[in-house]
């Protein structure tokens, strides 16, 4: 947002956004005002817990507590895949009731047995249901609401004295042989425990307070989801390389919170290609729209994605989808995020976005013209814009177009 802008509107809309974020943080953080007045928290936590990156390598992490919720409405707090009706300002409402109790430690006190509250922060992390847990504060909380593109919004937070859990944690099997397993990697611990049913954010968990691997350590949150989304997607490469090729043209679609995916299947060996369409006046773009695209082939991506988790978040979507159908495929997608997509929730938008559009049904069609035109009747970008960065889709018509001169 641009500050100065913001100083002269004071939310009457001259950015030109459908709601103001700061008015929106305001309204949310006046319903938890009277909850966290003193200096101490009770609440379910979903459980979540919360590292944050700056300082690094010393960083501030602990317990997310929802002060009063029960445990029926403290595990809805922490799941996005239920969050599909709701409307961005109730997210951000239901979210600001996370109470942030950090504690400061250093990234290689995960090998320590010697901190009592980073011990109690990784017992509750091995839960899978909410776990009663209260917190006293140095001082009251601080009352802001924290917004991160990769991360959920979050409330207040302090410097915790101490926290306690006040029932027992509810361990799956799977977790508990994997944590105590000090001799398997951190990549083999996160694909078994994917592999084992294990929800994405209960690995991120589990990895980010150092739970995972042989020389363990704690991860930034917005780290370690990352982590997690690409290290299952590898192993769903690896698996999918020896399917079959899907044998049509399906094309999927869906919105989810502003953002609206394109998902193109194509009958070619696995590749992966994602663009990213940022509409002027969406949350970063400013006044004008921003166009990026990375992509893979079958031997998989080597660095850091420009396009951040989202990159990773897709890919694995797409790739669990491949991995249902046992069939493999180039895949192309088109991510245009809109102005509706008024405030940053997390990349979490991006995964369940593409679950969801992949559980429509697709169309079918006998060429990737009639694809293309498709989609793109449903862009607000014109095609012309996007086409000129779609790599995939033009090698695709060169092969083609090849194979039908080769079989002549």
């Amino acid at each position: 947002m641009n500050s100065t802008l913001c100083i002269k509107c004071k939310g009457k809309g001259l950015c030109g956004r459908p709601r103001c974020p700061i008015l929106e943080k305001f309204k949310s953080l006046q319903s938890i005002a009277p909850v966290i007045s003193g200096d101490s928290v009770f609440g379910a936590s979903p459980p979540a817990l919360f590292v944050g990156s700056y300082g690094y390598p010393r960083v501030s992490a602990g317990p997310l507590i929802p002060p009063l919720a029960t445990e029926n409405e403290a595990s809805f707090l922490e799941e996005p895949s239920a969050w599909a009706n709701m409307q961005i300002e109730d997210i951000i409402s239901m979210r600001s009731r996370m109470v942030r109790a950090n504690t400061n430690l250093h990234i290689k006190d995960a090998r320590s047995k010697e901190n009592p509250l980073l011990a109690k922060a990784q017992e509750l992390a091995l839960s899978r249901k909410p776990v009663d847990t209260e917190a006293w504060f140095f001082k009251a909380p601080k009352h802001e609401l924290k917004f991160d593109a990769l991360l959920m919004p979050m409330g207040p937070s302090g410097l915790v004295k101490n926290f306690e859990l006040t029932e027992n944690p509810n361990v799956p099997r799977k977790v508990d042989y994997l944590v105590y397993d000090t001799d398997a990697l951190a990549k083999d611990a996160v694909i078994e425990l994917y592999k084992g049913k294990i929800s994405a954010e209960h690995i991120t968990r589990l990895f980010s307070i150092g739970l995972l691997g042989k020389e363990r350590k704690i991860v930034p949150t917005r780290w370690s989801i990352t982590a997690v989304d690409d290290m299952a997607g590898k192993e769903l490469t690896d698996r999918i390389k020896d399917f079959p090729l899907v044998s049509d043209i399906l094309l999927f679609s869906g919105t989810h919170f502003g953002n609206r995916f394109e998902i193109l299947i194509l009958p070619r060996a696995y590749s992966f290609e994602l663009i990213e369409i940022w509409l002027p006046k969406a949350i970063w773009s400013g006044e004008s729209s921003w166009i990026g695209e990375d992509s893979e082939g079958l031997y998989g991506k080597k660095g850091y994605s420009p396009l951040a988790g989202g990159y990773y978040a897709s890919r694995l979507a797409v790739l669990e989808y491949l991995t249902e159908i046992r069939r493999q495929a180039s895949v192309f997608v088109l991510r245009e995020i809109t102005p509706d997509y008024w405030a940053p929730l997390g990349v979490w938008v991006v995964r369940e976005g593409m679950r969801s559009a992949l559980r429509n049904p697709p169309k079918q069609f006998d060429s990737l013209e009639a694809a293309v035109s498709d989609l793109a009747g449903r862009m607000s970008t014109p095609k012309a814009e996007w086409m000129q960065k779609a790599s995939m889709l033009s090698d695709f018509q060169f092969q083609t177009t090849l194979d039908f001169f080769l079989k002549t």
